[in-house]
């Protein structure tokens, strides 16, 4: 392995681990709010009982999020100086800021943790709401910034040289918001998913549990909300790739030739050589529509893109196939949810009803992972999109590949030790909490 593939590699790795820590670090804090809402409005025990547990799963992932999130951070000076000597000035600020948002999450953290019976009720409640908006805003502002590598703004390129910088238009660039919005929600959606999938595990077991019935709930909610919203915001997404970086789109839709009117792919087997998409199902003027709003619009293909500002199609493709995939099957499964809560509630406790969502506890991250292959790999060759390219932005220093197994290690045994940590949790909830073998009828 060369050290420009390894340092790639690498990068790529830490991204994989941190998204997922993130998003749930993210997202959590919210249901935990909804729940100790729950309990100060109507005193019920679960409700707390449900606030204690998933306190400490927060308390897990943002401490392992911590990690991960210092690790890139040093990565990103370690391993692309060039880079960060000319990008860090100008799309600073997000990293700063999102630097004070962890903070303020840490010290609200802090005191939900260790306020009960301590602070104000309410307040006690206030700081754990701060938990969850405060990391919802260090999401943001991380996405900010690698959506200002996408869309590039706030400098002018002169000669070589990055002239009259603006961090706040670097900051509110093009992309900014449609990456942001698309990212919250496929982490709701994803965590959503994840955690409603464990607690429907858990009432497949016991179904006389008050507190995974409850637990399932809420997360359902918030995932399937997310899911049926995911959609709308692909579109605005699509329409703004389509606008600023046609080559990820023509390599998302494996477009190898300009057209109008042209079809929307379903699967499909890129071959690079013949230009041909095997095996695809065609949907024809679908995608003109989707990415321009009209029928007969014409949609730039990869034959007026240069070989050398070529994405890596068939990664991009399968990578975005994946995601629409199973972000289409988790909106049938939302549509699902609904229809037994508003007319099919006997639904709720079928077997095959919460195997729907023990199915789906991995889906939503597999395709959180499926979509930052799409945005990063459709981004290539460029680190900032068509100013450098990410071969001169690499360390020129030798030994990464070393570097890379290395951290392979670690992340795999942080993994391993999480995974462990909420495994234990999960099993001592009986133990822990008197509404964890609860009748789940008082629930319905």
């Amino acid at each position: 392995m060369d050290d420009f593939l390894a340092a790639r590699s690498q990068m790529a790795l830490s991204l994989g681990f941190h998204i997922i820590y993130a998003c749930i670090g993210m997202v959590m804090p919210f249901f935990m709010a909804v729940s100790h809402y729950k309990w100060l409005r109507t005193g019920r025990p679960v409700y707390k009982d449900l606030t204690k547990a998933w306190s400490k799963g927060v308390a897990i992932f943002f401490a392992t999020g911590a990690v991960s999130g210092t690790v890139l951070s040093f990565e990103l000076g370690l391993l692309w100086p060039e880079f960060m000597k000319h990008a860090g000035p100008i799309f600073g600020m997000p990293f700063s800021l999102e630097g004070t948002a962890f903070f303020i999450e840490a010290i609200a953290l802090g005191f939900f943790l260790y306020g009960w019976e301590k602070l104000n009720r309410w307040f006690h409640w206030f700081t754990g709401l701060v938990v969850g908006f405060s990391g919802l805003a260090s999401g943001i502002l991380v996405v900010a910034a690698n959506a200002w590598m996408n869309s590039p703004a706030g400098f002018d390129f002169v000669d070589g040289k990055y002239l009259n910088v603006d961090p706040v238009a670097a900051m509110f660039n093009k992309a900014w918001f449609s990456q942001a919005l698309h990212m919250s929600l496929a982490a709701f959606a994803s965590t959503g998913f994840a955690v409603a999938g464990v607690h429907a595990l858990m009432l497949l077991r016991n179904r006389q549990s008050e507190f995974h019935a409850k637990a399932f709930r809420i997360a359902a909610v918030f995932a399937c909300i997310a899911a049926l919203l995911q959609p709308l915001s692909g579109d605005l997404s699509a329409k703004d790739v389509a606008q600023r970086q046609p080559a990820k789109l023509a390599a998302m839709e494996a477009l190898y030739r300009t057209e109008r009117s042209a079809p929307l792919i379903i699967g499909g087997i890129p071959d690079d050589k013949t230009g041909q998409v095997h095996a695809k199902i065609e949907i024809p003027g679908l995608l003109s529509y989707m990415a321009h709003g009209e029928w007969q619009a014409e949609v730039t293909g990869l034959d007026k893109i240069a070989p050398a500002d070529r994405p890596p199609v068939a990664v991009t493709h399968y990578a975005f196939q994946i995601m629409v995939g199973i972000g289409t099957l988790l909106m049938i499964i939302s549509l699902v949810y609904f229809i037994a809560l508003a007319r099919k509630r006997s639904w709720l406790e079928k077997s095959w009803f919460l195997k729907l969502f023990v199915f789906a506890i991995p889906l939503g991250y597999i395709a959180l992972e499926a979509g930052w292959v799409v945005t990063e790999v459709g981004r290539q060759p460029w680190i900032i999109y068509g100013v450098m390219r990410t071969a001169d932005a690499v360390t020129p220093m030798p030994g990464i590949a070393w570097s890379f197994y290395l951290f392979s290690a670690i992340y795999l045994s942080l993994s391993l030790i999480v995974i462990f940590l909420l495994y234990r949790q999960i099993k001592m909830v009986p133990v822990l909490y008197s509404s964890g073998s609860s009748d789940l009828k008082k629930t319905h």
